[in-house]
């Protein structure tokens, strides 16, 4: 599928540093940005782990004013208003998040109240109202991100939060969610630093790889792909298929584990532009597991995502010519018809690379009997609105595709 109409590119990136040992220049990014005082961000685990946040504390120096190790998986309202507490109480200009998908909404969460004055107000507005707006006329504490997880999200301006000002829930509570979006929230600096990943356990880093892994995947058959996209993201999907496997190896080679950071990074950029989100039907189906399953999105992922594709090459083109290239299939002489196997193939073996299960009823917490529910909510979520050109899933046939995968 070509697109010949032209197109609108609208992203605002911070500055990128990737390297094993870049935390070393967290402190020279801060002095060039005149950001004197920084409140660390992290989860609970992460945040407290010595080997996670020695180096960036060694980076920050004197910078370094407050710690604030109090986020989970949940990413609570809560969580996030008692962080900003914390950030005005110590007159703090700059949050440090440290971690993953978690801690990284909450900062962007925590950043949208501080552009309110009144902000416990707001907070409360927004449980009632389900509606987190970034203040008009304020300004967003800036966020310096270190990511340390392979889900993909980085590169973004937008967040999700669970709607409570509790901020000590389980993930799978019984609360709604809701989410923030605005181009003043995408973190100013990411440092991609290849030492602190080797923290992470395996598991963890495997699944965070194959929800990013998909998002490259993704941006190629996306509405609002460009050029641009294309380009990134196909040349991420091959870095990550490069280096992907040694996740599992003891110890990471170096090589890799640097393919794997800059396919990261590459399958994300432009990913949450200003003229659309590019995520899509896979996402919206991992999404559909997210409350009520304490379960990693990576490994619903990793299940899900080949027949998802199946059903997308089953109903409509879905770009499969440009994923076939992107992920090294030799299409020269196939067919249409004979590129998707070729496609799914390719995203199968990422996913047995990474150790993951390749059916639902495998993965712990998934019940059969939870389908129709699960369905429901994948109907229901605004990544359809982007799917494909000509895919619109009954939640018949969404139920279809995880009976398919269990």
């Amino acid at each position: 599928m070509t697109r010949t109409q032209g197109f609108t590119f609208d992203f605002r990136p911070g500055t990128i540093v990737v390297g094993a040992g870049c935390l070393d220049r967290l402190g020279d990014e801060l002095d060039r940005r005149g950001r004197e005082r920084a409140l660390l961000v992290g989860g609970r685990t992460a945040g407290t782990t010595p080997a996670v946040v020695d180096p960036i504390r060694e980076g920050l120096g004197d910078r370094l004013v407050a710690e604030f190790p109090e986020t989970t998986p949940a990413k609570t309202l809560g969580t996030a208003l008692d962080g900003l507490r914390l950030a005005r109480d110590r007159d703090l200009d700059v949050d440090v998040a440290v971690g993953g998908g978690s801690t990284l909404d909450t900062t962007k969460t925590l950043a949208a109240l501080s552009s309110h004055e009144d902000s416990e107000s707001v907070a409360e507005r927004a449980v009632e109202t389900g509606e987190l707006p970034v203040a008009a006329d304020g300004d967003p504490l800036p966020i310096v991100a270190v990511p340390t997880t392979l889900a993909g999200a980085d590169l973004s301006d937008i967040a999700g939060v669970t709607l409570t000002l509790d901020g000590d829930v389980s993930a799978d509570a019984s609360h709604e969610t809701g989410g923030v979006g605005d181009p003043r929230l995408m973190p100013e600096a990411l440092f991609y630093d290849g030492d602190l990943y080797r923290t992470t356990p395996t598991s963890v880093l495997a699944a965070s790889a194959m929800n990013g892994f998909d998002k490259g995947i993704e941006m190629l058959y996306s509405p609002h792909a460009t050029p641009v996209t294309d380009g990134t993201a196909a040349r991420g999907l091959r870095l990550l298929q490069s280096g992907l496997r040694t996740i599992r190896a003891e110890p990471m080679d170096a090589d890799r584990l640097a393919d794997v950071l800059g396919g990261i990074v590459n399958v994300q950029y432009g990913l949450a532009g200003v003229d659309g989100y590019r995520a899509s039907i896979i996402h919206a189906f991992g999404h559909g597991f997210s409350h009520g399953h304490d379960v990693h999105q990576g490994t619903i992922h990793g299940v899900l995502a080949p027949q998802v594709l199946r059903y997308v090459f089953d109903s409509v083109d879905g770009r499969r010519d440009l994923l076939g290239e992107a992920l090294g299939v030799d299409v020269a002489g196939l067919s249409d018809t004979a590129v998707a196997p070729g496609v799914v193939d390719a995203v199968v073996a990422v996913r047995d690379d990474l150790g993951l299960p390749n059916r639902l009823r495998d993965v712990e917490g998934v019940e059969q009997e939870h389908f129709p529910e699960v369905a429901a909510i994948v109907a229901d979520d605004d990544l359809l609105d982007v799917a494909p050109d000509g895919l619109d899933p009954t939640v018949g046939e969404i139920v279809g595709i995880l009976e398919r995968a269990w």
